[in-house]
């Protein structure tokens, strides 16, 4: 029996997109955040629309780490932003 083309391939229940494609989206990633720390990984992937959970997988890590990594950068852009203010 041939193996079904990446069109043919059944969706992926969480986000809609082929086994194949979201494989692709994974790799894609993977190689955007390459040789960075993990921080900065995790700060990139979020701004490209990444949830936790999915971040955690990708980089193999868990899903508390990255939450606690993105709320630590939340309050470091916060504190930033109002030191810029009061100057």
């Amino acid at each position: 029996m041939p193996k079904p083309s990446a069109a043919e391939e059944p969706l992926d229940q969480s986000d809609g997109l082929t086994v194949f494609e979201s494989r692709l989206v994974s790799l894609l990633a993977l190689l955007l955040v390459q040789e960075r720390k993990q921080p900065e990984q995790i700060a990139l992937l979020n701004r490209a629309g990444f949830r936790s959970a999915e971040i955690a997988a990708l980089l193999g890590t868990t899903r508390n780490t990255v939450s606690v990594q993105l709320s630590i950068q939340k309050r470091e852009r916060k504190t930033a932003k109002v030191g810029k203010v009061k100057r």
